[in-house]
């Protein structure tokens, strides 16, 4: 086993299922450290149910094009904690986690900060240190509490709104939309790219006098099967590429990139070729990921009932394959059954898998309210240990012409990417 990094040492040091929101106990940390964070730099912070992630590596790539040195804050990884904190294409090194963590840990005791605070204000440390032109920062739940809020951004983007965390967001949209508009800011620009936005999001903006940019009534995209255009507050884009990143719903995503570029042109401006090359050029893992082989393989952290929506029609998109085999590992808090219900059509093979984290549901009980809620006579299941076990099974049943579908939690793909990309090759062949 490699010896661990001293910031590894002093994550092992607290509670990895604290969740206790609010800004106030960060705020004590930044002024016991004497920090204020960013200064000059361009800081954009991302929101919402789904999109986020997609959302933040098509600003970093289209930014990073354009010449602008950039950083970028997400949450949760797959495989290596250092994909949260990026320094341009590069995962940040060791030693400057070491000082980070060290300057936080020092004050976290006594100002009662949680794994998931530290984890931020370090990264937040590193990201500040690199005197970058535009940090982009994920917001990890709702908006308002989450410890990303303590930075006061300079644009907001809040991504699609659905139900999700209720238990510490509220019990409906509106409500969870009163949450993300927690990261808006008065007389600064807010991008929001759900078509149907809650009234509260429009509602805390209006209060606070907020520059918000709304699909529909200040920004437009349309497309064909080639290509598609973007129009928005006096800019246009037209004849653009298809995102790297695939799914239908990746151009609400772009298209909200584009309004925040858009609202932020006179401080950072880019070129058409930028937002060309960096769309086109984006990639993220887990994202309705496609990877070739014999059978296909298609990797998606989608863990809600509205993402794994998307994904059925995403699936449903990529034409006919014999048997469709699902390796399905999720956390017990999720809308578990509409999410099985969602996926149940398409999925003729299932592999139920354990997760290594407490708030995993059991393989077992995934594949006991499966059977107590399919309509399907001629579909299977199985239950396995962990992600890695279930894909070996899955492939060992697939035919060549078959795929294999990934999907349910980060925990899931990640089990799989463990080992690096799969490229797979059905026992079948050859035979």
């Amino acid at each position: 086993m490699s010896q661990l990094h001293d910031w590894e040492r002093i994550r092992a040091t607290y509670d990895p299922g604290q969740i206790k929101p609010g800004l106030d106990r960060l705020h004590a940390c930044l002024a016991r450290m004497g920090r204020r964070l960013f200064g000059s730099t361009v800081v954009i912070t991302v929101a919402g149910t789904n999109g986020k992630g997609s959302t933040c590596a098509m600003l970093e790539s289209v930014l990073r094009h354009a010449g602008y040195r950039t950083g970028l804050y997400t949450s949760p990884h797959l495989v290596d904690f250092r994909e949260r904190v990026r320094l341009g294409e590069a995962l940040v090194d060791h030693a400057a986690l070491d000082e980070a963590y060290a300057a936080v840990h020092r004050h976290a005791g006594e100002c009662g900060l949680t794994l998931f605070e530290v984890d931020t204000l370090a990264c937040l440390l590193v990201l500040d240190a690199a005197a970058l032109d535009v940090a982009i920062l994920e917001v990890g739940m709702g908006g308002r509490l989450d410890a990303v809020n303590v930075v006061d951004a300079d644009c907001a983007v809040i991504t699609s709104i659905d139900l999700d965390h209720q238990e510490f967001l509220g019990p409906d949209r509106e409500a969870i939309g009163r949450e993300k508009a927690g990261i808006l800011r008065p007389g600064r620009p807010a991008v929001v790219s759900d078509p149907v936005p809650p009234a509260s999001i429009v509602q805390a903006a209006d209060a606070l006098g907020v520059d918000l940019w709304l699909l529909g009534r200040d920004y437009n995209f349309s497309g064909d099967k080639q290509q598609w255009g973007w129009a928005g507050r006096g800019r246009r884009y037209a004849g653009l590429g298809y995102p790297g990143l695939r799914g239908a719903n990746q151009l609400l995503n772009a298209s909200g990139v584009l309004a925040a570029l858009t609202a932020l042109r006179d401080r950072i401006p880019v070129t058409a070729q930028a937002v060309r090359l960096g769309l086109s050029m984006v990639e993220l893992p887990g994202r309705f990921q496609i990877v070739p082989g014999q059978p296909a393989l298609v990797l998606d952290v989608a863990h809600n009932p509205h993402s794994v929506a998307a994904l059925a029609a995403n699936l449903d998109a990529m034409g006919f394959y014999p048997t469709t085999h699902a390796v399905f590992g999720a956390m017990g808090d999720k809308d578990l059954g509409a999410m099985l219900r969602k996926m149940d059509p398409l999925v003729d093979r299932w592999c139920f898998t354990d997760l290594p984290t407490p708030r995993a549901a059991a393989a077992g009980s995934l594949q006991a309210l499966w059977q107590s809620l399919t309509a399907r006579k001629d579909a299977t299941s199985s239950v396995h240990a962990s992600p890695e076990d279930a894909l070996r099974e899955a492939v060992a049943a697939a035919d060549p012409t078959d795929r294999i579908l990934v999907f349910g939690s980060f925990y899931t793909v990640g089990g799989v990417l463990k080992d690096g990309l799969p490229r797979l090759q059905a026992r079948h062949l050859g035979s």
